[in-house]
């Protein structure tokens, strides 16, 4: 497959976890990736492996999603060498415990949102002229957000964490209604429990606990279909609407006992 016929993926938060996963998903079927992380090392180290995987090329950008600046010049210089993208996924995240009545949590609170909804927002921004343009000549443009089912309910314990969800679910739908007559999908994905770096710190049971791998295919099918809202693995999607629908007083009593989230401090 050359170069100009390849599918174009860019992916934030790709050296681990969940972006990690799809990565390898995109590469394995020749795709163009543009990967975005903080730790370079470990983008320069998966970019070899990448290319032997199948990547027609990887370009790798070093950065924090809360710099937009950064995130802006990154987008400009892969589209000047690659063209707009087919898929953008906003996957960069962080999961910390947070209580408000710490006042030292307020950084870590602050750190979540800007990374979780406004990196969402900073990742998105320099793709959307260039995909509608795309999209209206006929090309399958997917922007795609990776939410939570945290953020279908407030979790004890996860303040900031499901506050930030429940921010890129909202933000996701206006989204995609703004650009429905353009051509573009959005897509917003929700996921449970995955094996990822981030949920291997939980000391909580975990229902429906699914590998990396398997999310990541399953990411790549919901994406493909240009699926508006998917939650996966399917059983959370129960599990999220039956949460959805129960009474705050029923709501509180089951959950005020919870396990949480270890906080940072």
């Amino acid at each position: 497959m050359s170069l100009s016929s390849a599918q174009k993926v860019f992916i934030t938060g790709a050296s681990s976890g969940i972006g990690h996963a799809l990565a390898g998903h995109y590469a394995a079927q020749g795709a163009v990736l543009g990967l975005v992380a903080r730790r370079g090392e470990l983008l320069d180290a998966q970019a070899d492996t990448l290319k032997q995987a199948g990547a027609a090329a990887v370009a790798c950008y070093a950065l924090d999603v809360t710099r937009r600046e950064a995130v802006q010049a990154a987008a400009e210089d892969f589209i000047a060498r690659h063209g707009v993208p087919d898929i953008v996924i906003a996957n960069a995240g962080v999961s910390f415990g947070t209580l408000s009545e710490h006042h030292e949590d307020f950084e870590v609170i602050r750190r979540i949102f800007e990374t979780n909804v406004f990196g969402m927002i900073a990742t998105f921004m320099p793709f959307i002229a260039g995909m509608q343009q795309a999209a209206q000549q006929g090309k399958a443009c997917r922007l795609v957000g990776i939410a939570s089912v945290a953020g279908i309910r407030g979790l004890p314990g996860a303040e900031a964490y499901s506050a930030s969800k429940a921010a890129t679910i909202s933000y996701l739908e206006s989204l995609r209604v703004e650009l429905r007559e353009s051509g573009v999908k959005v897509v917003t994905i929700a996921p449970g429990y995955i094996e990822t770096p981030m949920t291997a710190i939980n000391p909580y049971p975990m229902p429906f606990l699914l590998p990396v791998r398997e999310a990541a295919r399953r990411f790549a099918r919901a994406i493909d279909r240009g699926s508006s809202y998917v939650v996966i693995p399917w059983q959370m999607g129960i599990v999220a609407k039956v949460l959805r629908l129960l009474p705050n007083g029923l709501y509180d009593r089951l959950y005020a006992n919870v396990q949480r989230k270890p906080r940072v401090f």
